[in-house]
């Protein structure tokens, strides 16, 4: 009998991936690299991860594109001006606005679901799930999860029709470069509400007690450690379900003290290792 898969859903953030979306979602581009270096240390195991990404970038970055085409003759720096082109408008779009509009947030969760999807055919409706978010992508992560689990309590059904795609698998949750507190803002501390732990449908031994992992260069100035958001955060950093962990990028000119090494989360190997190490633990 073969031995059970397990999945890992890699979603992007901010940054300029390009505008033409892969046609499947096994179509690696962004984590390539990182997924090649995982599955060599992963040996043998290695067959039995199921890989998948979620790819947003092309929804916004023809637009984005366009604009600084139209000021090339009325600007400089365009390298830079490209990368906060990218970092503000994507998070400026993703975000509900006073009329209600909701289109690039819905646009985003929908290419997620549509990767949740596709994972369970590689690994089955109770398949252990690990979520690796990079930037803006682990507040997607957190809100799509926290949707879902707000309709549950609202309405006392699930949304969808297994324990997967309605995200109660997820054995873990690794961020990278995370800017969620950034947002939390709007909200007084004491009203903020981190998603409950995903994977509530797993059997007990597949469950991890510290499931979210967040990773960030002190010098990086889009990431930022998850527990002194919020009161309820910092709960989580004592009862051990979150853990910060502050990891070096690199020497200059390539180091975290440079915007642009925001990317280079993807091929470091202070991340890599604890992702082959997580996964590890999830294939028992």
């Amino acid at each position: 009998m073969a031995e059970q898969k397990i999945g890992v859903i890699v979603i992007h953030g901010v940054g300029r991936l390009g505008d033409q979306r892969p046609a499947q979602t096994n179509d690696l581009t962004f984590s390539a690299d990182m997924a090649r270096r995982v599955q060599r240390k992963l040996g043998d195991d290695a067959g039995r991860v199921a890989w998948r990404e979620v790819f947003w970038s092309d929804i916004l970055q023809s637009r984005q594109q366009g604009f600084l085409d139209d000021i090339r003759d009325k600007t400089n720096a365009e390298a830079p001006r490209g990368f906060v082109m990218a970092a503000l408008s994507d998070a400026a779009a993703y975000r509900k606005t006073a009329d209600g509009s909701s289109a690039f947030y819905e646009q985003i969760h929908s290419r997620l679901e549509l990767t949740v999807r596709d994972i369970e055919a590689d690994i089955g409706p109770g398949g252990q799930l690990l979520i690796l978010a990079h930037s803006l992508g682990g507040h997607v992560v957190s809100n799509y999860i926290y949707d879902l689990q707000r309709f549950a309590a609202r309405t006392g059904e699930r949304r969808f029709g297994s324990p997967l795609q309605n995200m109660r698998t997820v054995a873990g949750l690794m961020t990278f470069g995370c800017n969620i507190p950034v947002f939390l803002f709007p909200h007084k501390p004491d009203d903020i509400r981190p998603i409950a732990y995903p994977g509530a449908d797993l059997p007990e031994e597949q469950q991890i007690v510290t499931w979210w992992q967040n990773f960030y260069d002190r010098e990086d100035i889009l990431a930022y450690p998850l527990g002194p958001a919020a009161p309820r955060y910092a709960k989580m950093v004592s009862d051990r379900h979150l853990r910060d962990i502050p990891i070096h990028l690199g020497a200059p000119p390539t180091g975290g003290w440079n915007p642009l090494s925001h990317a280079s989360y993807w091929d470091d190997a202070e991340l890599i290792a604890p992702v082959v190490h997580y996964l590890g633990k999830m294939l028992g």
